[in-house]
C-alpha cells in the first residue's frame, strides 16, 4: 500500500491530496509532523487500509491523536517505521548475546590465571624444601583441574548458545534484509533495490567491459482501467503482470516493481537485440490470456503492455541509461501502446 500512496504524491492529485491530509489532521487537532502528515496521508489516501481503518477507529472513540498515539501507529503500520525497529531489535539482542559471550570468556580467562596461579605455586612447593604435604599438594591440584575443566565446560555450551543464537538472529536480519527490498504486491525487488542494482549493475559492466540493458515496462491505460473495477483487481493485474515478468527476470537477471503499474527489467551481458526479443515474449504472453475477475467472475479481457529499451554506452552511468529507457517507453506509448521500442527503434505490435 506504501508505493500506491508513494504513486499518488506524484501523480495528478498530489497536491489535492495533500491539503485533504492537511485539513483531516487540522480538523482533528494533530500537529503536522512529518510522521502525522504520513500516517494521514495513508488514512485520506487510503481509507480501506488497516492503517486506515485503526485512525478510523481511534477517531470514532474520541481518542486524542497525541505523538505517543502516532508513534505507536507507524511502529505497527508504517513499513519504513516498522523495518527501523525490527532492525533496532536484532541489534539490540545481537549485542545483548556478544556481551554475554564476552562475560563467559573474561571468566573462563579468570579461572586459567587462577589455575596458572595454583600450578606455579606447586612447582615452587615442588623444588623448595622437604617438608611439605604431598597429598594436600595433590589435592588442591585436583580441585582447580576440575574447576578449570568445569569452567571450560560451561564455555563451551555458552559459545554453543551463542553460536545457534547468533545464526537466527543472522536469519532473522536476512529476512529483514528482504522485505526491506521487496515490493509486498508482486513480491518482486522494489524500488530501492532496483536503484542499487542498476548502480551496481553498471559499474560491472563499465569494469569487465561487458553488455549491459534496461528495459522499463508500463501497463497500458492501467489508470482507466483501475477507476473502472477499482484498486483491487488493479492489484491482479499488476501481479499478474509482476509473474510473467518475474519467471523471464530470474537471476542472473533482475526484475523490480518501479512503482505503481510500471517494471524495470536488467540484462547483464546481453544486448538489446536479446532483450528486445525477451520483451515481445512478454509482451505477447501477457496479452494472450482473458483476465477475469476474481470476486464477480466478470471478463476484464486482455492486458497490454508497451516497453522501452537502451543498451549501456560508454561513459554513461545509471542516470542516463534510465532517461534513454524511459524515452524509448515514451516512444512505445506514444506510437499507439502495445509495443517495444529501444532508444535506436520501434517494434510494433
Amino acid at each position: 500500500m506504501s508505493e500506491e500512496i508513494e504513486a499518488k504524491l506524484r501523480g495528478p492529485g498530489a497536491y489535492a491530496l495533500a491539503r485533504h491530509a492537511l485539513a483531516a489532521m487540522e480538523a482533528h487537532a494533530a500537529w503536522p509532523t512529518p510522521v502525522n502528515f504520513e500516517l494521514w496521508t495513508y488514512f485520506v489516501g487510503a481509507p480501506d487500509s488497516p492503517l486506515g481503518r485503526e485512525i478510523a477507529r481511534l477517531l470514532s472513540t474520541g481518542e486524542a491523536f497525541t505523538d505517543l498515539v502516532a508513534d505507536e501507529l507507524a511502529a505497527a503500520y508504517l513499513p519504513k517505521a516498522k523495518l527501523s525497529e525490527q532492525i533496532r531489535d536484532a541489534g539490540d539482542a545481537l549485542t545483548k548475546e556478544l556481551d554475554a559471550v564476552s562475560l563467559a570468556i573474561k571468566t573462563a580467562q579468570k579461572s586459567s590465571e587462577a589455575y596458572g596461579d595454583t600450578l606455579a605455586g606447586a612447582s615452587r612447593t615442588l623444588t623448595g624444601p622437604a617438608g611439605f604435604d604431598l597429598k594436600a599438594m595433590v589435592d588442591t591440584l585436583i580441585s582447580a583441574t576440575r574447576q578449570v575443566q568445569q569452567e571450560n565446560k560451561l564455555l563451551e555450551s555458552r559459545l554453543s548458545e551463542s553460536t545457534s543464537q547468533v545464526v537466527k538472529l543472522r536469519e532473522h536480519l536476512e529476512q529483514v534484509r528482504r522485505e526491506a527490498t521487496t515490493d509486498g504486491l508482486t513480491n518482486l525487488a522494489n524500488r530501492k533495490a532496483f536503484d542499487e542494482e542498476l548502480a551496481r549493475a553498471c559499474a560491472d559492466a563499465v569494469s569487465d567491459g561487458q553488455n549491459l540493458t534496461l528495459a522499463l515496462i508500463d501497463i497500458d491505460h492501467f489508470k482507466t482501467f483501475n477507476d473502472t473495477w477499482g484498486h483491487q483487481t488493479g492489484d491482479q493485474v499488476i501481479r499478474y503482470v509482476a509473474s510473467v515478468i518475474g519467471r523471464v527476470g530470474a537471476p542472473p537477471r533482475f526484475a523490480a516493481r518501479y512503482g505503481g503499474e510500471e517494471f524495470a527489467l536488467i540484462f547483464p551481458r546481453e544486448r538489446v537485440e536479446q532483450a528486445a526479443a525477451v520483451l515481445e515474449d512478454i509482451r505477447e504472453e501477457v496479452g494472450s490470456r482473458m483476465l477475469k475477475r476474481r470476486s464477480t467472475n466478470d471478463d476484464l479481457g486482455a492486458i497490454t503492455i508497451s516497453a522501452g529499451l537502451a543498451e549501456l554506452r560508454g561513459g554513461e552511468g545509471a542516470h542516463g541509461l534510465m532517461e534513454r529507457a524511459d524515452k524509448a517507453l515514451y516512444v512505445s506509448k506514444r506510437s499507439g501502446r502495445n509495443r517495444v521500442s529501444t532508444a535506436e527503434h520501434s517494434v510494433a505490435a
